[in-house]
């Protein structure tokens, strides 16, 4: 929808609110057409009023300006009503002040006998706004995923700190409306990619999850794009092995999920997309024999492939004894999620400089694999979600300019590779190249850079 004719939504929205919350409003066109032609008008309007008023709070956006998606149609109409919210309060409010005040001609000001009037009007106006508000900011808060935690406690905290609550109230407004525009717009974008499948490779993708997490079948390490890689035609798969262990027994369980998927499938080869230390296990996978003749291409994304300095560091300035009891509590706590033998210490002494230094002398790239990587720069410690924004503080002192986890001197590996950064003072961080949080990260679009990065593993001929 263009900006005039949301525009024109937001004024035939408040001028239909005003009719249901001012009947001070009212009051005066009585007054002014008595004895006119059009005397009966304020009788008919304060008639229709109610329910134009329960109209607008149930379709307050026109037909022609609906969103893709039933979500993001509450969403957009939760939005319309903060906006009408918002515009209608700032009339009312000093036009009762004015009537009350005695400014307004035709309208009795505030006196002993016109105080139950005022109060009455008073009451009604408060409770129309209060409709219009909750209604709207419901709407918002239960539909909108942009919003994140923060954004929803400082709505919550500030709602009744004036001029707070204003700002508050405008940057979810402006958040939600936002994700409005640019979903609806993926969405159409999917639509048009199912139909021409640009990401239909010749061999399926194995995705390759990171160290500390696991792909749950109800979280998607990868967030938003799988799916849109699916929509797209890929074929999608995932690694399954463990969160946390060596980087050689996560490589062999690499090389029997890499055997099971194309045993099952037939598709002879597979093009593996490895995050993080992901990268570091598929390259052990391709080492084991028979292995490489099923891969086709690895692309490793934030890949540590000469270690991250920091951990050497806090591995020999932190106690033994505390590292041996946070592994404890990690192991026993995945173990009971899936894991059948996590090794903390092992994942965490696999990221080391010194670890990677020897494990690239030994593990040279198989001829036969496409080897490409990706970095990213995360330009400012707040431009990251926790814990990101204190370990890319830590990392900055010993690896340099970082995504907050891994050091861009890192990054490079195979044949080609591609750095992304943004003009902005956000950057891109290690979580929002997997989507982790799910966040429209402005000038930057994961979906779409996954989408063209398959592209081209198609025109590669994988």
């Amino acid at each position: 929808m263009s900006k005039p004719q949301k525009i024109l939504e937001y004024i035939l929205g408040s001028l239909l609110a005003m009719l249901g919350t001012d009947y001070l409003l009212l009051g005066r066109l009585e007054s002014v057409l008595a004895g006119t032609a059009w005397h009966w008008m304020p009788g008919l309007l304060r008639a229709v009023s109610p329910w134009l008023f329960l109209l607008l709070n149930l379709y307050p956006a026109l037909p022609l300006s609906r969103p893709a998606g039933y979500r993001l149609n509450v969403c957009n109409r939760g939005c319309n009503l903060l906006v009408i919210f918002a515009a209608t309060t700032l009339i009312n409010v000093p036009l009762a002040a004015a009537g009350m005040g005695g400014l307004i001609p035709g309208v009795e000001p505030l006196t002993r006998s016109s105080a139950r009037f005022w109060l009455l009007h008073c009451l009604i106006l408060l409770g129309a706004e209060a409709l219009l508000f909750w209604n709207g900011i419901l709407r918002v808060y239960l539909t909108s995923r942009q919003l994140g935690i923060r954004l929803r406690v400082i709505g919550i905290l500030c709602g009744f700190i004036p001029i707070a609550h204003l700002i508050a109230l405008f940057l979810i407004f402006r958040t939600a409306s936002r994700e409005v525009v640019f979903e609806s717009r993926k969405l159409r974008e999917s639509r048009t990619h199912s139909l021409l499948l640009p990401c239909a490779t010749r061999y399926p993708i194995l995705m390759v999850h990171g160290v500390f997490f696991r792909d749950f079948r109800y979280f998607n390490y990868w967030g938003r794009i799988p799916q849109a890689l699916e929509t797209a035609g890929a074929r999608i798969y995932y690694g399954n092995h463990q969160s946390a262990a060596s980087v050689a027994d996560c490589g062999r369980e690499l090389a029997d999920r890499i055997r099971d998927i194309v045993e099952k499938t037939g598709c002879e080869k597979l093009n593996i997309i490895a995050h993080s230390k992901g990268g570091l296990d598929a390259r052990a996978a391709l080492q084991l024999p028979g292995v490489a003749d099923h891969v086709a291409s690895l692309t490793t994304v934030s890949t540590p492939h000469r270690g991250c300095e920091f951990a050497d560091y806090l591995l020999t300035r932190i106690p033994l004894r505390q590292q041996q009891a946070v592994a404890r509590a990690y192991n026993t706590a995945l173990s009971k999620l899936g894991d059948p033998n996590p090794d903390f210490l092992g994942a965490v002494t696999n990221l080391t400089a010194s670890f990677c230094q020897k494990f690239n002398q030994e593990n040279p790239d198989v001829p036969g694999v496409f080897y490409q990587s990706v970095g990213s720069r995360l330009a400012r410690a707040r431009g990251g979600r926790f814990p990101l924004n204190f370990t890319h503080m830590l990392c900055r002192h010993f690896d340099g300019p970082n995504d907050g986890l891994v050091g861009e001197r890192s990054f490079p590996w195979g044949s080609a590779y591609q750095f992304l950064t943004l003009p902005s003072t956000r950057g891109i961080s290690h979580g929002d190249m997997i989507d982790l949080n799910r966040e429209n990260v402005p000038g930057f679009d994961v979906r779409d850079f996954y989408i063209q990065l398959v592209q081209d593993l198609k025109k590669r001929g994988f």
